[in-house]
């Protein structure tokens, strides 16, 4: 079972040398100045007049550009890629003196990926000068704390966006933040960081917090202590957890306070990695400790045959063997997308905190956990120090009532709540999710939490139930490290909802936002035809997923129905879903499930994340169409001018088979739950 230890000191390492090697590593501040800038700003070209909105990491650096070859070399290819196809003379008007990047609200959705901050800030500090983001409301949790480590300057700042035309000129007081538009002769109070978070950003960045700390962290016992029920019952699932995990024990958990929480378990990705290797070594000197509740998989961009890929996870695995990270905390190339290899490696358990370098880290709150997405300098700190720092959000709950309809599955319930939701989304909260009468199973749980990345929710958590135990128990895990955790009856919410899960039904979200969704039989009506069909990713690739989609095949065949006309791709979430799905089921008339798909023309790939975000020969090419059950369909997200359909894996089976975007009802096929319920 895995538990949260102190620091280890490599052999040699002393705990008098640490100290000298933190001191030793500190720099001095740099003295505060006025930045004077002209105003860049992204205009929406869908509403004249109209600033962007929603603007998402992918289309601030693209995938293909969020590669580190070297640790000497970490930015060059963030610069190349920065607004490549957005903002394809970026750079160049940058360099000439358009230093202030004015955007509209929520700014920098989605994607864990620091190339984003760490390529702005570069493109101007390479021309001697120093960018300014200036946005609405709303900017993405996981890019505000990015920028935070790394002393890029943003300002959030409604009616100076709104304010703002082509041409002005800006400038910002580093110090009180106050930002004026000198053209305008307007100046405007942002929205105000936490002091903690201030105190980050005015005393030199992630690196020169995690030196100061660094020594304190290595002498210090974790200690993760529960609330007793008095405390508790006033406390939703994610605060109770936080207020268990606090390093200082006398901090306050409430909605905007920062305070510092050790984490059971830090994972990264091949792509995620390198960064936070450079953060560790730099805070550590590289040659004092082992990395602290470390977790790499190679999962991102493995199998697509560049070597600049091969270099980039060559990096990652330098570091394993250096520090011993071995199986079930290094997962090689087909091992499984981390999300599903984690879990069912027993790393995550209820009732742990974990920072993952990966937006969709939030898929942790399936089991219990509170999972974040972070950047790769927040987790090259926190395997430094063994805590990350962690605003506590303000609190909303959904409540989920009433019996699954026909075919509906766990993504059609958070395509729902994404539709209901509208532009504002999670608002950056922490959502309960409580599955009222225990109809969700965990893999609908898992796509359920995992898809708050797209909600832009903090996180979202199921607090551990019966189901939750049913599940830990089938695979043999029994231990627990932490108690049981649930929300107090007197917890307070910002926002509490009710989705009646009766009133739901198949889905299917159109380009280019998961939000955009409509019911998959009006979807059918449109005869919406593709190029290919791909099932799988972290999202939807545990066997019950794949199981729910070959029911709907086998049972399609025997109705005359098949072989496939277009590609269709299945991606297991793990290596040990893939060797599972190669045995057989007798729900499936003795057949496993990937013979099942091979009958109809599918074709079972590796695990792997490469054609949810574009990478590697499965993924979309200029004006082509998918109906896939991953997570996110932004533009260019699938492949460079792709078109992605987000739908439940048997939504997508069904689709295959029908030759156009439609549910299984559309085959003919009657509902009956004992044949196709998971």
């Amino acid at each position: 079972m895995h538990t949260i230890r102190p620091a280890r000191l490599l052999p040699g390492a002393a705990a008098s040398r640490v100290a000298g090697e933190a001191s030793s590593l500190t720099r001095a501040e740099s003295p505060s100045r006025l930045i004077r800038g002209r105003a860049l700003i992204v205009w929406d070209d869908k509403v004249p007049g109209r600033k962007r909105d929603a603007i998402d990491t992918d289309q601030i650096t693209p995938a293909a550009d969020c590669v580190s070859e070297s640790l000497e070399s970490l930015d060059e290819r963030w610069k190349a890629g920065a607004f490549r196809y957005l903002i394809p003379d970026f750079r160049a008007r940058v360099h000439a003196g358009e230093t202030f990047l004015i955007a509209g609200d929520r700014f920098a959705i989605g994607s864990s990926r620091e190339m984003s901050p760490a390529g702005l800030k570069a493109v101007a500090e390479e021309a001697g000068l120093e960018l300014v983001v200036v946005c609405g409301g709303n900017m993405g949790d996981i890019f505000r704390r990015n920028a935070l480590n790394l002393g890029l300057q943003v300002v959030q700042s409604p009616q100076a966006v709104a304010d703002a035309r082509d041409g002005d000129v800006f400038s910002l007081d580093p110090a009180s933040r106050r930002l004026t538009n000198e053209t305008r002769e307007k100046t405007y109070e942002p929205l105000p960081f936490t002091p903690k978070e201030d105190e980050i950003r005015t005393s030199g960045g992630i690196l020169a917090l995690g030196r100061r700390e660094f020594p304190d962290a290595v002498r210090r016992q974790p200690r993760v202590e529960f609330p007793d029920p008095s405390i508790a019952r006033r406390m939703t699932t994610t605060e109770q957890i936080v207020w268990a995990h606090r390093v200082d024990k006398d901090a306050v958990v409430t909605p905007g306070a920062t305070v510092r929480v050790f984490a059971d378990l830090l994972p990264a990705s091949d792509g995620t990695a390198p960064f936070a290797i450079h953060t560790f070594n730099q805070i550590t000197g590289g040659n004092t400790i082992y990395p602290r509740e470390v977790a790499i998989a190679n999962d991102h961009f493995v199998f697509t045959g560049k070597d600049a890929d091969e270099r980039q996870a060559a990096i990652g695995r330098a570091f394993a063997d250096r520090y011993g990270i071995e199986k079930p905390y290094y997962a090689s190339p087909g091992d499984g997308i981390f999300h599903f290899y984690f879990p069912e490696q027993g790393l995550i358990l209820p009732g742990q905190f974990i920072a993952g370098a990966d937006s969709h880290s939030r898929a942790y709150g399936a089991y219990g956990a509170i999972g974040i997405g972070v950047g790769s300098t927040t987790l090259g700190f926190g395997w430094a120090t063994g805590h990350v720092y962690f605003t506590v959000p303000r609190q909303r709950r959904v409540r989920f009532v009433g019996r699954l309809q026909p075919w509906v599955a766990g993504k059609d319930v958070v395509l729902e709540l994404l539709r209901r939701w509208g532009a504002e989304q999670a608002q950056g909260m922490s959502v309960e999710l409580v599955d009222q009468d225990g109809v969700l199973p965990v893999a609908y749980r898992n796509t359920i939490a995992n898809m708050m990345a797209e909600a832009e929710a903090m996180n979202g958590v199921f607090a551990e139930d019966a189901v939750t135990a049913a599940w830990y128990q089938a695979r043999g895990m029994d231990e627990r490290a932490y108690p049981r955790v649930g929300p107090g009856e007197d917890a307070v919410y910002d926002i509490d909802e009710v989705l009646d899960l009766s009133a739901v039904v198949p889905m299917i979200a159109k380009p280019f936002s998961p939000g955009n969704a409509w019911a998959a039989t009006d979807v059918a009506a449109e005869r919406i035809d593709f190029d290919k069909a791909l099932i799988g990713s972290c999202t939807n690739g545990s066997y019950d997923d794949l199981l729910q989609a070959a029911l709907v095949v086998r049972a399609a065949r025997q109705h005359g129905l098949g072989p496939v006309a277009r590609p269709f791709l299945i991606f297991p979430g793990s290596g040990g879903v893939a060797r599972q799905i190669e045995q057989p089921d007798p729900r499936l008339g003795g057949e496993s499930i990937a013979e099942t798909f091979r009958s109809v023309g599918g074709e079972v790939r590796r695990s792997w994340c490469g054609p949810c975000f574009g990478q590697g020969p499965d993924a979309l090419t200029k004006g082509q169409r998918a109906i896939t059950s991953f997570n996110r369909n932004w533009q260019n997200r699938m492949g460079v001018g792709g078109h992605g359909y987000l739908a439940n894996p048997a939504v997508v089976a069904a689709s295959a088979l029908a030759g156009y975007m439609a549910p299984p009802s559309a085959l003919g096929l009657e509902w009956d739950p004992e044949a196709f319920g998971v």
